[in-house]
């Protein structure tokens, strides 16, 4: 008979990054909040959070990331402001943010890498199994991701990544795992973990993407876990442990991803995916896809 394990209900999102790559905007602004349409990244994920049964929510932030937790605060001179012009729509619109789920905030203090600001989380996940959610990586609410990660969390115990297929001449841009195959279509059992490998040397195409749920054994390997690539403490490294010496909380399972993803870590993805969201919503898609194709005509007419 399948084990059963513990429910999971809280997530922890590292937010406590610089943004470099998004430079000036994210001079006074956090990455974070840069708007995807009309919601800032961070609130799609803490949505995926909420969507999963996860309701209790540990942010890792670092200075000059204080708008981060206003967005989740009340702001009760809008909310004034909007109920007495009679704008119900708008007014729910920000209530939404600090109704979505229990929030909490840490500081990562030095940035040392994701493995070390999964480490920040320590005192508040305890000894519970948790998920560990990337900005970066937007998943589409119809596609869910998380959820069938903690199923096989329940499952299996130990711990889950989000796996996803990527050509080999783009797997040095990511964690890489060396893979089994299991009963179930969409599982794997992943044997080995490495951090952005040469394509030469990856194990697989299996892309590690920003979705984990961990076992807090995971905790005990970080404090242990020497820098790696980069000068950081990398969480593949530490899983890298687990997938080996299963008794210190293993095994390690992949959820292989084939559903929508919308990668706002990158300018040119950022815009991608602003302009896929913005297409397929029902409010804005008929006449920005209109837009749209009345544009990329005339651009493809010019000389």
């Amino acid at each position: 008979m399948t084990q059963s394990h513990p429910r999971i209900s809280k997530a922890v999102i590292p937010a406590a990054g610089l943004g470099t790559r998004f430079l000036p905007a994210t001079k006074a602004t956090p990455k974070e909040m840069l708007p995807v349409v009309d919601k800032p990244a961070i609130q799609y994920v803490v949505e995926e959070a909420v969507s999963a049964g996860l309701d209790d929510v540990l942010m890792i932030t670092g200075r000059n990331k204080r708008p981060l937790e206003d967005h989740f605060d009340r702001n009760y001179e809008l909310e004034s402001a909007l109920q007495k012009k009679g704008d119900a729509a708008r007014l729910e619109k920000v209530q939404q943010s600090s109704d979505l789920a229990t929030m909490h905030y840490v500081r990562q203090g030095d940035p040392k890498g994701l493995g070390h600001a999964v480490l920040c989380a320590a005192p508040h996940v305890g000894q519970e199994p948790f998920a560990v959610l990337l900005g970066d990586d937007l998943i589409d609410p119809r596609d869910p991701l998380l959820q069938r990660m903690t199923e096989v969390r329940e499952q299996h115990g130990g711990s889950v990544v989000a796996l996803m297929e990527v050509a080999p001449e783009q797997i040095h841009l990511y964690g890489c795992a060396a893979v089994e195959s299991t009963r179930d279509a969409d599982v794997v059992k992943v044997t080995g973990l490495v951090e952005k490998p040469d394509a030469a040397d990856a194990p697989s195409n299996y892309a590690i993407i920003g979705r984990y749920v961990l076992d807090p054994g995971i905790f005990e390997i970080l404090r242990r876990t020497e820098p790696g690539r980069g000068g950081e403490i990398q969480l593949t490294d530490a899983l890298q442990q687990l997938a080996e010496d299963e008794k210190a909380g293993g095994p390690v399972h992949g959820v292989v991803f084939k559903g929508r993803r919308y990668d706002t870590g990158d300018r040119g993805d950022y815009l991608r995916a602003i302009v896929r969201l913005a297409c397929e919503r029902e409010d804005l898609g008929p006449d920005f896809r209109s837009w749209l194709r009345s544009y990329v005509t005339e651009e493809m007419q010019q000389p």
